[in-house]
């Protein structure tokens, strides 16, 4: 499985505001979570939200040997606003119990609940909030393979991104892919 975080990876939300990073296209959209987040504002008057999304980052992931499953706070609304325009079909999505809660030793929200959700099956996450203590208690405690990949949240997924990806996957045994 290939665990997708939305922001940092394929939105570099950090780029430049004045600079669209290469190849990538200017999306403003309003989804239901951003609404709410106003919800003090009528959804006219809200200013919608600046995407950056790649089109060709689609096509790459759909290239790489994983099941591709949505790891972000975006959860389903992911399939609505991200996934169609660069060209992703209907994904899975992780549901998060909670978000943004402190974590005892000092791990991302993420990293026990995704461990947890993946259920012993091999995955690799992207994402641009990892930190090595996620790593070290991803490989302390999942019986599985697992790849953290950390993507800087200036550039999103990049060329050599994709090809440890690949890399990574064509390592695992035939059973576990």
């Amino acid at each position: 499985m290939l665990l997708l975080d939305v922001d940092g990876p394929l939105n570099p939300y950090r780029a430049k505001p004045q600079r669209r990073p290469e190849g990538y296209l200017t999306h403003r959209v309003k989804p239901a979570s951003w609404l709410e987040r106003h919800r003090d504002t009528p959804p006219a008057r809200v200013k919608p939200l600046r995407l950056w999304l790649h089109p060709g980052h689609g096509p790459a992931l759909l290239a790489l040997p994983y099941r591709l499953v949505w790891c972000t706070t975006w959860q389903d609304e992911a399939n609505e606003w991200i996934g169609p325009p660069i060209g992703l079909p209907r994904l899975p999505f992780v549901r998060w119990p909670r978000m943004h809660h402190g974590d005892p030793d000092g791990l991302h929200w993420k990293t026990r609940y995704l461990t947890e959700w993946a259920a012993g099956r091999p995955f690799a996450w992207v994402d641009d909030e990892i930190e090595p203590q996620d790593t070290a208690w991803i490989t302390a405690h999942h019986p599985a393979p697992a790849l953290t990949l950390l993507i800087d949240h200036r550039y999103g997924l990049r060329a050599a991104d994709f090809a440890a990806l690949a890399h990574w996957a064509e390592q695992l045994p035939a059973a576990g892919r």
